[in-house]
Formats: structure tokens, sequence, C-alpha cells
């Protein structure tokens, strides 16, 4: 073997024991009895009203926190890039988004909590000091809402990382181009600009559609049994009391990675795409 090869050993290593065997285990066990007899019934009893409702409330949430964090994102990496902000702006804003899109589960939670939570800093302040009780006014932490507004601390960032060398390869030449041909702002936007950056903003819809649906320690440690998703309804089917099915669980998973296996192949195949433009 060449030498240059032993570097991928540990990664390779890496990728085999915790990622390829546990999903190719996942997928093996949601066609098995516990017996180990092959069946499809595990993956039909994803069709029952409970597990129906917990995709559909998963894909809802994926899909408000992936459209808000693309929107959000877009602008402000927007503002960095062709907004004429200072300079000095970009460098820590993509430090921060670097650290923020990795920054998820209990802590993330914990921080919300804190924050947003009924005894929370800033539910406490603006009831105390403005008289506004946002609890009194509808808002809930432990709710859709509140989860998708947990969501976008690590969404918005993501999109700011993956967005900004899309906008950093729109060429100026085009844009002069459009000029000297007499096209205003919004239809240099309009027409040549957004066509070039749509697949990279579908795409990147697409992924942070994936990394909603997939996170599970977020929404276990903020909202407990309280928000019927299918990270908990998995987590209660393998590691509850009552609900325990472990086969079930495995085929809830393999529906879990099928639905962002295609988020990440609609991903993968719109970004390479987007290259050929910006080559």
């Amino acid at each position: 073997m060449p030498l240059a090869w032993l570097g991928m050993v540990p990664f390779t290593l890496f990728a085999v024991l915790f990622l390829i065997l546990p999903t190719m285990n996942i997928v093996v066990g949601a066609f098995q009895t516990p017996d180990g007899t092959p069946t499809f019934r595990n993956v039909l009893n994803l069709f029952q009203p409970s597990i129906l409702s917990a995709y559909w409330i998963s894909i809802r949430i994926s899909v408000a926190s992936a459209l808000a964090g693309c929107l959000i994102g877009f602008a402000m990496a927007a503002a960095i890039t062709l907004g004429g902000l200072p300079q000095w702006i970009r460098g820590p804003l993509l430090t921060f988004s670097g650290v923020a899109s990795n920054f998820a589960g209990v802590p993330l939670a914990f921080a919300f909590l804190a924050t947003l939570g009924r005894l929370g800093l800033v539910t406490v302040i603006l009831k105390d000091w403005f008289g506004i009780n946002i609890y009194g006014l509808g808002f809930n932490l432990l709710s859709f809402w509140g989860l998708t507004l947990v969501y976008l601390f690590f969404q918005i960032p993501l999109m700011i990382l993956i967005i900004t060398p899309a906008l950093d390869g729109l060429k100026k030449e085009w844009r002069e181009a459009a000029e000297i041909l007499g096209a205003s702002g919004p239809q240099y936007w309009r027409m040549v600009a957004l066509p070039i950056l749509l697949p990279s903003l579908l795409g990147t819809f697409a992924l942070l559609f994936a990394n909603a649906f997939g996170a599970v320690a977020t929404a276990y440690a903020l909202t407990g049994s309280s928000l019927s998703i299918v990270p908990i309804v998995l987590f209660a089917q393998i590691r509850g009391d009552v609900l325990q099915d472990p086969h079930l669980g495995y085929a809830l998973a393999f529906g879990m990675i099928v639905v962002t296996g295609i988020a990440n192949g609609i991903y993968v195949w719109l970004r390479a795409r987007t290259e050929r433009w910006t080559r």
C-alpha cells in the first residue's frame, strides 16, 4: 500500500465502525423479527397513524427551520459578501458560524431554557421591565415553533457557511455586463444571479432539512416526550419501558435514513450543478 494512503486509515476505520456498520445493522434489523426471521411487518407498522403523525411533525419542523434558516442566512451572507459591510465583520461572523453550526444537543437546549424558558432571563426581563408576558401571549418553547426557533441557532450559521462561497463565485463581469445592457439591480438578481444561485439555494435547503430531521439530542433534551417527533418516538421504542419494540425502532431509524438520504442526494446533485456554473 502506498504511504500516501496511510493517512486515510484512521478515518476509514472510524467511518466503518461508527457509521457504516451501525447503519447496516439498522437496515437489517428493520426487516427482522426479534428471533431473526425476515419480515416486512416492522416497515408496514410505520404506517400507523401515530407514527405517520410523528413523521409529519418532524417534516414540518424541518421544512420550517430550513426555510427560515435559508432566508435569514442568505441575507446575512449577502450582506458580508455583496452588501458593502466592513471587511472585519466577515471573519468573526464566519468563525462564529463554524462554531454555532455544530452547537446542539443538551447544551443548546439548556441555553434556550435559561434564556426563553418560563423563568429564563429574557422572559423575566420582558415581564418585569416591560410588562410583556410572552407565555401569556401564546409563546411556548416546548412546542412546534419553539423547537423550530431552537433549530435556527444552528441552521442559520450552516446556511451562511455553505452559501457564502456561492455568493463569492458570482463574477463581477456578469453584473457589469447586465448593467451595460441596461438591467437594473432587481433585474440582475432576477434574471442572472438567482438563476445561477438557485441550484445552490435548493441544495442547501435540502441539506438544512436533513440536518433538522436527523437532530435527536436537542429535541429530546428540550421537549422530552411533550412533542411527538420521530427521534423521540424512536427513543421510546428502543429504550422505553412500556412501548419498547427495538425492531420497530430500527424501522423508524430506517425511515429516517431514507428521508435524509434523499435530501442529501438532492443536495449533492444540485451542488454539482452549481459548481459547473461558477467554475
